[in-house]
């Protein structure tokens, strides 16, 4: 590995290089919560997705959590695919004014 990538290859190292999830879909303005199930089927949380699931005892965004743990947004979106996958996590809608967020996070990326 070469010492100049450093941060930049840990990222994507957590979610084994893989690309896509049942997360992919997940939109900035998605509210995760916990559900406190607990992991089975050998399902064993790395340390991103344990500290994600301690953020969304309360409900949180996917933009929240991304800011929190400062990762990239498709790494997120790998973890938390995997978490709902798992049952540790449920997946809301946004309500009326996060979709008014919504709107004006996209038109802020269309500048």
């Amino acid at each position: 590995m070469d010492e100049d990538a450093g941060p930049v290859v840990r990222p994507y190292a957590l979610i084994g290089g893989r690309t896509r999830s049942s997360g992919d879909a997940l939109d900035l303005v998605a509210m995760i919560n916990a559900t406190g199930a607990h992991p089975s089927g050998g399902f064993v949380p790395g340390p991103e997705q344990e500290r994600i699931l301690s953020l969304v005892t309360t409900p949180a965004s996917v933009a929240d959590i991304a800011s929190e743990l400062d990762l990239p947004l498709g790494v997120l979106r790998v973890l938390l695919g995997d978490l709902k996958d798992h049952g540790l996590i449920s997946i809301g809608r946004a309500s009326a004014s996060e979709r008014i967020l919504k709107e004006v996070i996209n038109g802020l990326r269309a500048l």
